[in-house]
């Protein structure tokens, strides 16, 4: 589009020049930006704040400077160094990302959107992000920030997620014809922080006189959402094994679906049915004194509730099971998600080890 001076976009970008975010992954000062650091922040961000994402970037870009350092890098060290941040898919996907980067691309990011939609844990809005910013590419990423911005800019009344492709068209109509990347980092910067979801602080917004949402009365209640459904329960017993050195049983998950790749306390099947009808087919295996720990774990996903109940239990001498024997000094260095730390911090309680 032609932008106006009276357009979102001139509008945005001057509200961007005088009030845009720091941050260690943004440039600044006519710096370029680093395609590692920006695609680096755009994996993290997803499903998390920046308040949170910060620690863990600045940790990361310290162990592995380079994507070619973090291609070198062991899964393990990566999974645990990513605990905390949750969606494990994602860092699995880095370290591949990464690995490919380095192998195919001799360590440069393709300066190309198919070619980096092609690469593992990049959708189209971190692919678009990265041409964005890091290219200075005609591409419109659209987050959460940038729907709920299009969605009161036009007064956009019908809920998500069945209107998300109209606020993609509108947010791409939206963008101007030069300096895509400080547009991408204005809107989202201009949701972060003025066009927030509650209580939206429309009186310092430099698009107020434009919006067609602020006009109509009803900025905060855009965009509406479609009703949620209730989340399903799933059931598991977990068991929390000792040998007779005090070490702790672990195993590692398989690399595919939730959690994997991660260490795991060994557990049944995670059942719609409840815990008195799940098979116990791990009691099976030589482990003696098996008891059940008073009260039970809960985790949510995003999908579902997890609800564990959690057994105790000593090894036999002749156990010969596939997994490891942990100290339980040691237990700290895995990488567990939080959900075990979890069942590992509620069953050492119990047991006051």
């Amino acid at each position: 589009m032609v932008a106006t001076s009276l357009s979102p976009a001139n509008l945005i970008l001057d509200w961007f020049d005088l009030n845009q975010r720091s941050f260690p992954w943004r440039a600044t000062g006519g710096e370029n930006p680093n395609s590692y650091w920006v695609w680096l922040s755009e994996i993290m961000l997803q499903q998390t704040n920046t308040t949170t994402v910060q620690p863990y970037f600045l940790d990361f870009i310290k162990r592995w400077p380079t994507v070619n350092d973090l291609a070198s890098a062991k899964l393990d060290q990566v999974l645990h160094a990513w605990q905390g941040l949750g969606y494990y898919a994602r860092a699995r996907n880095l370290h591949k990302c990464a690995k490919i980067i380095v192998e195919e691309f001799n360590g440069e990011f393709p300066d190309d959107e198919k070619k980096l939609l092609s690469l593992p844990g990049i959708g189209p809005y971190t692919a678009a992000a990265i041409s964005a910013i890091v290219f200075e590419f005609n591409a419109t990423p659209v987050d959460g920030n940038v729907e709920r911005v299009m969605a009161r800019l036009n007064n956009v009344t019908k809920p998500l997620p069945l209107v998300k492709g109209e606020l993609i068209a509108l947010a791409k109509n939206s963008t101007p014809q030069k300096r895509f990347g400080d547009y991408a980092q204005a809107v989202m910067d201009l949701g972060a922080t003025v066009c927030v979801p509650k209580k939206p602080k429309c009186s310092i917004c430099p698009c107020k006189s434009i919006c067609i949402g602020f006009k109509a009365g009803n900025p905060e209640k855009l965009p509406q959402r479609s009703p949620k459904k209730a989340l399903p329960t799933r059931y598991a017993k977990i068991y929390f094994m000792r040998n007779h050195q005090n070490q702790v049983f672990i195993r590692r998950r398989e690399e595919k679906g939730l959690l994997g790749g991660m260490m795991e306390l060994p557990s049944t099947e995670w059942s719609v049915q409840h815990f008195d009808k799940l098979e116990e087919s791990f009691l099976s295996i030589g482990i003696v004194n098996w008891k059940q720990i008073p009260n039970s774990v809960k985790h949510t996903f995003t999908h579902f509730h997890l609800e564990m109940q959690v057994y105790e239990g000593v090894a036999d001498e002749n156990t010969d099971i596939s997994g490891i024997w942990c100290n339980l000094e040691d237990l700290d260095k895995q990488a567990f998600p939080s959900l075990m730390k979890k069942v590992l911090k509620h069953a050492m309680s119990y047991l006051k080890i």
